[in-house]
């Protein structure tokens, strides 16, 4: 059966090692794998994390998800975002998370997002029928894009597929934005962060 990136334990587990020895190489670049409760039974971030930090306005928050080949926004009016991908076709995506330029709050360090099935309670699910190559990632502030000139932003490629058994689905994109490091055992201490979430949804093309 072919493999899906909606993870299987081994592949989880096996990211989550990844994810890991990254971050210890890194040292105070990064402070936790979000593979960590991601693979758990967690419902969010919050699960683990506290919302505790100064980026909660929206005003300077940063959250988009771009065709890559055409920079153009997905964003719907609502806020939402809409992805739309034909049966068995591939689309290249950038989402785009952090603050914009003239932003007078202590400036955060790392963002970390995931994709999940709104259907489902497990936040490493994909809906049935879609793959992605990146679910979820944690990633150190400091890319440049075109169109966020001055912004502190991670902007992380992805693609997404629509098999030939794809139906219309809907995802929670769900995020922190943080600075600092999460005490050892206890990973409501230490770290400052604020949590976001949007909705997509995920439509086959006609």
């Amino acid at each position: 059966m072919k493999k899906s990136v909606s993870i299987d334990a081994l592949a989880a587990s096996l990211v989550i090692l990844l994810l890991a020895a990254i971050i210890l190489s890194a040292g105070d670049a990064l402070s936790y794998p979000p593979a960590v409760g991601i693979s758990g039974n967690s419902e969010n971030c919050l699960s683990c994390h506290v919302d505790n930090g100064p980026w909660k306005d929206d005003e300077m928050t940063i959250v988009d998800i771009l065709d890559k080949a055409t920079g153009k926004s997905l964003r719907r009016r609502d806020g939402s975002f809409l992805i739309e991908v034909q049966k068995g076709e591939t689309r290249n995506l950038v989402t785009v998370l952090g603050r914009k330029a003239g932003d007078t709050a202590e400036p955060p360090q790392r963002n970390a997002w995931v994709y999940v099935d709104k259907s489902s309670s497990v936040l490493s699910r994909f809906p049935s029928g879609w793959e992605t190559n990146i679910q979820y990632s944690c990633r150190v502030i400091g890319d440049m894009l075109e169109g966020f000139e001055g912004a502190r932003i991670t902007a992380a490629p992805m693609t997404i597929k629509a098999n030939n058994n794809a139906t219309d689905a809907e995802l929670d994109f769900q995020a922190m934005i943080t600075k600092g490091m999460s005490v050892k055992g206890n990973a409501k201490e230490g770290l400052v962060g604020n949590f976001l979430t949007r909705k997509i949804h995920l439509k086959v093309a006609k």
